[in-house]
């Protein structure tokens, strides 16, 4: 009889001082955990099947087919799950109805907050995996904006959108927030074309409006 949901759980920013306690407890019951290589080295200790996620999403659904409602499965998502997840393709393969998510502390709150500004009104884009299938010209009128990058591909793409918008936008890069190596940085547009930027980056492009 099937009587476990699946568990999303948004692991929170890097730190494990972002792990929300109710986090914490559904990893420590978890009898399967399923998740990229550094948020399972984040709970060594656990004594969990591991199942790690890698390029292949169809493969690591199969796996958790194979043992959900049998066993306590947990997915680790960086961040919160509602932000460019695991949790998207396990919620559409299973249904909302077989599984719990646990949200967490996002990048994106993190680097609003470190700024000091509410994001209430920010316009969220991912380039971290592709380029976005969007333009300066349909972003130009947001005031604050927040690009999660990280990925040298799509790096030209960030570059020419922060040279579009430089005019009235200033460009804050975050990196590796929360982490001991944490960095931000407000830069030049024309920066942003060779600077090696760190897997876990949030490109910021702030109205002057925005700082006065």
């Amino acid at each position: 009889m099937n009587t476990h949901k699946i568990t999303i759980v948004g692991c929170g920013p890097g730190a494990l001082d972002y792990l929300t306690p109710v986090a914490r407890a559904a990893i420590e019951h978890a009898k399967v955990l399923v998740g990229a290589q550094r948020l399972l080295d984040l709970f060594p200790t656990q004594d969990a099947e591991r199942i790690v996620v890698k390029a292949d999403i169809e493969t690591v659904l199969g796996q958790i087919a194979a043992r959900a409602g049998q066993k306590r499965v947990v997915a680790l998502v960086t961040g919160d799950p509602g932000l460019c997840s695991l949790a998207t393709p396990i919620v559409k393969r299973f249904g909302r109805a077989a599984c719990q998510i646990i949200p967490g502390v996002s990048s994106v709150q993190v680097a609003f907050a470190r700024l000091g500004l509410d994001w209430l009104d920010a316009r969220i884009v991912t380039a971290h995996d592709k380029k976005p299938d969007t333009s300066a010209a349909a972003l130009v009128r947001e005031k604050k904006l927040a690009v999660l990058a990280g990925n040298d591909t799509t790096q030209p793409w960030i570059a020419s959108l922060a040279t579009a918008l430089a005019a009235s936008h200033q460009v804050f890069v975050c990196e590796n927030l929360t982490l001991p190596d944490e960095r931000i940085r407000q830069i030049k547009p024309s920066q942003l074309q060779t600077m090696k930027l760190a897997s876990r980056t949030i490109v910021l492009l702030l109205h002057k409006e925005v700082l006065q």
